[in-house]
């Protein structure tokens, strides 16, 4: 009975993500990327920050995203790819913005909020 109950969900799970809209992919590091609506056209470059005091993934980096996002110039905040699931080994995200972004900025509101050290990866 338990395996009809997984075969069935597996499939509905299959069938939303055939069904979902597509998602535009994010710019890579320092590329822009644009998205043109009919009014209007929003630019967004990106930077990484290496976060060293951000030590999981289950509250650190969930608290350096919303942090970040909370900021009317930052479009969205990623997790660089970690060499293993459910553990940050590489303690940086990529954060795409909008134009006025000013990343001294943005790494004064992480330490306010207890990631100090952060920095610009070159």
């Amino acid at each position: 009975m338990a395996y009809v109950a997984a075969l069935v969900a597996a499939a509905a799970i299959m069938f939303f993500i055939v069904n979902s809209p597509e998602q535009p992919t994010g710019a890579a590091e320092g590329q822009a990327a644009s998205s043109v609506t009919p009014d209007t056209e929003v630019t967004a470059t990106a930077v990484k920050l290496n976060v060293p005091d951000m030590h999981c993934p289950f509250a650190c980096y969930p608290s350096v995203k919303k942090t970040l996002e909370s900021r009317e110039d930052v479009v969205s905040v990623e997790l660089v790819p970690q060499k293993e699931e459910g553990v940050i080994d590489t303690p940086q995200v990529i954060v795409s913005y909008k134009d006025g972004f000013v990343v001294d900025q943005a790494i004064a509101q992480l330490s306010e909020v207890g990631f100090n050290g952060s920095t610009v990866v070159e």
